[in-house]
């Protein structure tokens, strides 16, 4: 099945999908559908780990020895995964990509949003959040909440993937920076709470802000980041990405400065359109030392890559839960 190059659109997935590009066990749910990508969905088991990995040429199977796992967790009544853990996730969808096409994982907007840290894992691939053209096989999520411990059960959405036709061609680039002058009610932003209850993944508004978070507010046009904590935060600029377009955030240069500025980094065709002008919000750690932000100051930047298609349904329709974002939260958390 050949498709014209660039990141394929939501009819194009579905047309892959019923030509058994994507598969599941008890089928795909219309839902996991999104105007350039799909939802993945986890499996009934975890496995805690005592370490990352990379299979590197082996399967996933062949690298859960017994001095990598150290057990396995029933997911099927719903789980607690803990903070600072390593867990590895059987992801219930089962990929074969066509010719011409390869394929892209990144954490949901909302997964990036509660500071838990998810990456894609392949048979036999050795990097990161990539299945190369050809691939044929299970699909797994390394799972790492960082500040908040999760509940999670089968079913649940962490990560979504792109699918691209033709090699990474980018057609422009957009760097952005930090807005440190006040927002809606003097905050700037909000700093993960410590210590805090455990999240459900699948309660959408149903925590309270005030357990999990503390306001920050604007002071001198600065904010000093504390080492290893976790900060929501909002850029200055505000981001259109047209309906022929899908734009990916771009790491952090180590030289900007002490601190990462994201995990979640997929922009859906049509965000920030028809009225619905939003920012990006920023998921910020910082690092070693403490280090002083600035307004304005630069923290990443914006690549924009043409679509395959324009989609059926572009983003900030019924669903689209950041359109039109300032400073904003997570879905799991009430207005």
């Amino acid at each position: 099945m050949k498709f014209p190059k660039g990141i394929l659109a939501d009819h194009q997935i579905e047309q892959a999908i019923n030509q058994g590009m994507i598969s599941a066990e008890n089928g795909l749910e219309p839902l996991q559908i999104q105007p350039a990508s799909v939802d993945l969905r986890l499996g009934a088991k975890a496995y805690r780990l005592r370490a990352s990995f990379l299979p590197n040429g082996r399967t996933v199977d062949e690298c859960l020895t017994e001095d990598v796992v150290m057990h396995t967790i029933d997911l099927s009544q719903g789980a607690v995964l803990e903070t600072g853990c390593v867990y590895l996730v059987p992801l219930q969808e089962y990929v074969k990509l066509f010719d011409g096409l390869t394929a892209t994982a990144n954490p949901k907007s909302s997964t990036g949003r509660i500071d838990v840290f998810v990456r894609l894992i392949a048979d036999g691939v050795s990097a990161f959040d990539k299945i190369p053209e050809g691939y044929d096989g299970p699909i797994y999520a390394e799972v790492s909440p960082r500040t908040f411990s999760v509940l999670v059960r089968p079913g649940d959405r962490l990560l979504q993937m792109r699918f691209r036709s033709g090699s990474h061609e980018p057609t422009e680039t957009l760097d952005f920076s930090v807005h440190l002058e006040p927002l809606q009610d003097g905050l700037i932003g909000y700093r993960a709470r410590r210590h805090a209850h455990v999240l459900d993944i699948s309660r959408v508004a149903g925590h309270s802000t005030e357990a999990y978070w503390e306001p920050v507010y604007a002071q001198n046009k600065r904010l000093i980041l504390d080492p290893d904590e976790f900060y929501i935060l909002a850029s200055k600029e505000f981001v259109t990405i047209p309906t022929d377009r899908a734009a990916e955030m771009a790491p952090i240069a180590p030289d900007l400065g002490e601190f990462r500025a994201h995990y979640a980094g997929f922009f859906d065709p049509g965000f920030g359109c028809a009225g619905g002008t939003g920012r990006a919000v920023l998921e910020v750690r910082g690092r070693d030392v403490p280090f002083i932000l600035e307004h304005g100051q630069p923290v990443g930047r914006l690549v924009y890559e043409a679509m395959s298609e324009e989609p059926r349904a572009p983003y900030g329709g019924q669903g689209s839960n950041y359109q039109g974002q300032g400073l904003k939260l997570s879905k799991h958390f009430a207005p």
